[in-house]
């Protein structure tokens, strides 16, 4: 065991004493940021095994929320400018997909804590085996209310709001609604989110600062973390650093 290790403990404990469950955001966003340049600093790592690396690490954050009562998580995967990413390394990914998204149907603890599992973003320009991975687990899931994880993949904040916009068009051409009633509410309705509550904190991890065009719309008030571990090193201190810090900050909605 590393020497650090009993002094991590001792300070997830620390921080932890001193989270309040009635503040505990309810929606936490990820941008899983940093596993290419985890690849690079292990020296003779395939990009691809730094995305597995990153899988893992999303499977112990989805088990931390759980226990601390977080009940929606949506992990920014794959946008849709990834595919223009090396061959080799979109098809690694694509075959990752599709393993979780159908191991997702066998997940013990998935269906011991009633989580739903919803993929959102462009679908349509993924892979037939991957679309199909994504409906096995949706469908496996779909009955589930108590807690909700998103995967967007193929996702583009810009790309979401122009189709939310297309689709209520379409009803206005079609006589369905009227101009005058367009609002927030029916913004939020067609997007690829499906009217979820916007997220109260999102983090970000590599030590870059900017959203990546991740839930643009959704993000209005939403309060930013950005942490410097890589995301397949993220550890369970920096999960929490992040809470604290949210849970320190006085929320204003407006200027």
């Amino acid at each position: 065991m590393s020497p650090l290790k009993p002094l991590y403990r001792l300070y997830e404990w620390y921080i932890s004493r001193n989270l309040r469950p009635e503040n505990m955001p309810k929606h936490v966003a990820i941008i899983m940021d940093g596993n290419r340049r985890f690849s690079k600093i292990q020296g003779n790592m395939d990009t691809v095994e730094g995305h597995m690396k990153g899988v893992t690490t999303l499977e112990r954050v989805l088990d931390w929320c759980v226990d601390l009562g977080i009940e929606i998580v949506t992990a920014y995967a794959f946008s849709t400018e990834n595919f223009n990413r090396p061959p080799n390394e979109v098809e690694g990914l694509m075959k990752l997909f599709k393993e979780n998204f159908e191991g997702i149907a066998r997940n013990k603890r998935i269906h011991d804590n009633q989580v739903r599992v919803k993929a959102v973003g462009k679908i349509e320009l993924l892979p037939e085996d991957v679309r199909e991975a994504i409906n096995i687990a949706e469908e496996s899931t779909a009955k589930y209310n108590k807690r909700q994880v998103n995967i967007a993949i193929g996702y583009d904040g810009r790309t979401e709001i122009v189709d939310a916009i297309k689709k209520i068009v379409k009803e206005v051409e079609e006589g369905k609604i009227s101009p005058e009633d367009i609002d927030e509410t029916m913004v939020n309705i067609n997007l690829y989110t499906e009217g979820l509550d916007d997220p109260n904190l999102i983090i970000r991890t590599s030590g870059e600062e900017r959203l990546s065009g991740f839930l643009l719309w959704q993000s209005s008030y939403s309060e930013l973390y950005f942490c410097d571990s890589l995301w397949p090193e993220l550890r369970k201190v920096d999960f929490l650093r992040a809470l604290r810090s949210y849970q320190q900050r006085e929320r204003r909605f407006g200027v």
